[in-house]
């Protein structure tokens, strides 16, 4: 759990080494994202062994427990523009799946898919720097 703790950006995501997790405008994962919503709030997370998400081995769930704030992302210049009444509104919890990987200097990588899974497209947190 040491390793997980920390703060990760891309987003500002903070994993408290007490199990609590402060979310900033989170996007949501697969499908999800097409909504274009983005959550703020408090939750908690944890590693997990369980069998979840699209990976073998463990992952970390990051549930949002309490929404403090949403907002609705810009759409990408490729995706298709449609109405507001087409998309789902910003949930007020949620939980994400966090797969696991290394870098190519061989540090972790938080990252879940986005979009259709089958894409493989990701969403990638890395550890913040001091």
């Amino acid at each position: 759990m040491a390793l997980i703790a920390g703060s990760w950006l891309c987003i500002e995501v903070t994993l408290r080494s007490d199990g609590k997790a402060l979310i900033h405008l989170l996007d949501g994962q697969e499908f999800d994202f097409d909504d274009r919503w983005r959550l703020s709030g408090t939750g908690t997370w944890e590693l997990t062994d369980e069998r979840m998400g699209w990976n073998d081995g463990q992952h970390v769930r990051v549930a949002l427990a309490s929404r403090t704030a949403s907002a609705i992302r810009a759409p990408d210049p490729t995706e298709p523009l449609d109405g507001p009444a087409e998309r789902a509104p910003a949930p007020e919890a949620y939980t994400w799946t966090f797969e696991l990987r290394r870098d190519n200097r061989e540090q972790l990588e938080l990252y879940f898919f986005f979009g259709d899974p089958d894409s493989r497209s990701t969403y990638v947190l890395t550890r913040d720097q001091p």
